[in-house]
């Protein structure tokens, strides 16, 4: 079966950023409940630290992650690609 694809333009200007993610991070459960992380947790996250350097945006993502899988297992690939014009 053939999938139909909606082509978005968006306009970027000079020190935006843009991320492309995996669902593997939001889906990881984790933290004091055994819940999953979350998409709006995610982007929340995101937000708060996109001023950042990329570097550090890494490594934040990086201990934000393994924080909060704690002693979980990985449940899924995790990628995160952020891209700053």
């Amino acid at each position: 079966m053939e999938q139909a694809f909606n082509q978005e333009s968006i306009k970027l200007q000079k020190g935006d950023c843009l991320y492309m993610f995996s669902d593997g991070y939001a889906d990881q459960f984790g933290g004091p409940k055994g819940k999953k992380f979350m998409y709006g947790k995610l982007k929340k996250y995101l937000l708060e630290i996109h001023q950042k350097e990329m570097n550090d945006q890494k490594e934040l993502l990086y201990q934000t992650f393994q924080d909060w899988k704690g002693e979980e297992a990985q449940v899924d690939d995790v990628i995160i690609i952020g891209i700053r014009v």
